[in-house]
């Protein structure tokens, strides 16, 4: 007699974006099949009893196995930084494949999807970084890469190697809008960054502490700003990634109640982090060292009102994982000054447990918002809805089953990343994803992974769908004209 399920959860609370419920899960081909109290024993029976049955997160901004603007390459590859990733509960990636100015678009992503599909264990798919846009990637190339499923670019508006000036930035914008895909914007101003940098090298401030200074945050708010106002011009929606300041994320509010399509993400570094960390003897610091940089307790506060008023719609790692050695932070060891480091935290494996504990466990938002945060808005963000993102009859089978009560100070030694240090060293959380599985096929258990190397799939993702309708056209128009003192008609 054959079983009705291949695997059955049960007994456990079941959540979703928008509600709760105590019920077991069945699942069939890799699909969930059923929610519902009393199910059938399937072929594998778990006992989620006192546990919380969640969608496996999906991790939106990770740079994995690859070459940095600087020339420096990730700690992580697809299998190190996929399986960092499922232990912390995380069930898909979206990571980049980075075009450097020489690299055809094709030729970057057949490059990065050969090494994702040799080594990759759970589900991935890319984002593509964009720093050549002529008129062959605009027309031909870019529409190609749409088409197969990398619905989602980015942009950078800062580093020599990879920004792009505004008026490629609106060919971007409108190419993007024609075809349907998400443009996503590293925003912060070149100049001002490197004004302050040049001062502040000439007078010999050149330790890791000084890299937060260069990155002003009113760097991040102009470029913010502006990039906002060029999506308008065009009437694209954008989205504003790793978000760190208190004006960032009120320029970003402020444009949205205007109608503006522009959504935004944070990372656990902005809201665990502050700038006096990288405050440390020698080169230290360096470990505490991203871009935008962490600001001070009011960018805190003020990140977590975004994500919990909805101005900030995701909750992402930005994995950038450099070890501090030669090899990533520090090319030029005691010597490397702020500007020759390599420029990143790591995070994918506790960006889960780090906001489950801080934010459900201790009150600060209930458990069916971090689960929009961390999965639900960005299956609907990045084109994976109604596959990804929620426990849900048809959906992928992709599930982590969390022990609320469990305690963990981390230690850069528990975790299963290749970058040997963690800037969350010594925090004591609450909460943890203990079992982990993957379109219904286990991926960790009990602390031990049981996936096999290049066992993910790619998936190919379809339009974004954000969340939250926007005002028409018309009534956007007529609102930033108003806004920046034009005399438009509507």
């Amino acid at each position: 007699m054959t079983t009705s399920f291949d695997l059955t959860i049960r007994g456990g609370r079941v959540c979703n974006a928008d509600g709760c419920i105590d019920a077991d899960v069945g699942v069939r081909d890799g699909r969930i099949a059923a929610i519902a109290p009393g199910l059938a024993a399937g072929r594998e029976d778990v006992d989620a009893t006192g546990r919380w049955v969640l969608p496996g997160g999906i991790d939106s901004h990770c740079h994995i196995e690859q070459l940095s603007g600087m020339g420096v390459m990730c700690a992580d590859d697809f299998y190190s930084g996929t399986v960092s990733a499922a232990f912390g509960g995380t069930t898909t990636i979206l990571s980049f494949a980075a075009q450097h100015r020489e690299d055809s678009i094709p030729d970057v992503i057949d490059a990065y999807a050969k090494l994702a599909r040799e080594k990759a264990v759970i589900d991935y798919g890319f984002h593509l970084i964009l720093t050549r846009p002529d008129e062959e990637a605009l027309k031909v190339h870019l529409p190609e890469a749409i088409r197969g499923g990398i619905t989602s670019l980015k942009v950078y508006m800062t580093y020599d190697r990879l920004r792009l000036d505004d008026h490629a930035l609106l060919e971007v914008m409108a190419t993007a809008g024609r075809e349907g895909a998400m443009v996503m914007v590293h925003a912060e101003n070149h100049d001002m960054i490197r004004w302050i940098a040049h001062r502040l090298l000439e007078r010999g401030h050149v330790a890791p502490r000084f890299h937060g200074v260069a990155h002003d945050a009113l760097a991040e708010t102009e470029a913010t700003n502006r990039a906002i106002l060029l999506s308008r011009l065009v009437d694209v929606p954008v989205l504003i990634v790793h978000v760190a300041g208190a004006e960032t994320v009120e320029v970003i509010r402020q444009a949205r109640r205007l109608g503006a399509r522009v959504h935004a993400e944070s990372c656990p570094q902005y809201l665990f982090l502050e700038a006096d960390d990288a405050d440390l003897p020698g080169v230290e610091g360096a470990k505490f060292c991203c871009s935008p940089p962490p600001r001070d307790k009011a960018s805190q506060e003020a990140v977590w009102a975004g994500l919990l008023d909805g101005t900030l719609g995701v909750y992402s790692s930005d994995h950038a994982p450099y070890r501090f050695d030669a090899s990533g932070k520090l090319p030029k060891g005691e010597a490397t000054t702020f500007k020759e480091m390599a420029n990143g935290v790591p995070g994918i494996e506790l960006r889960l447990p780090l906001l489950f504990s801080e934010g459900v466990m201790k009150g600060r938002m209930p458990v069916e918002q971090f689960v929009a945060l961390t999965a639900t808005n960005h299956a609907h963000m990045y084109g994976l809805a109604p596959r990804k993102g929620a426990i849900a009859v048809g959906a992928d089978a992709d599930i982590a089953i969390w022990n609320p009560a469990r305690e963990t100070e981390v230690r850069a030694a528990m975790l299963h990343d290749n970058v040997g240090y963690t800037p969350y060293e010594g925090m004591r959380l609450t909460g943890w994803p203990e079992d982990v599985f993957s379109r219904g096929r286990v991926v960790v258990r009990a602390g031990e992974l049981h996936a096999q190397r290049g066992s993910g799939s790619y998936i190919a993702r379809g339009r974004s769908q954000p969340l939250g309708a926007p005002l028409p056209a018309s009534a956007r128009r007529g609102a930033f004209s108003a806004l920046v003192g034009l005399k438009r008609a509507a």
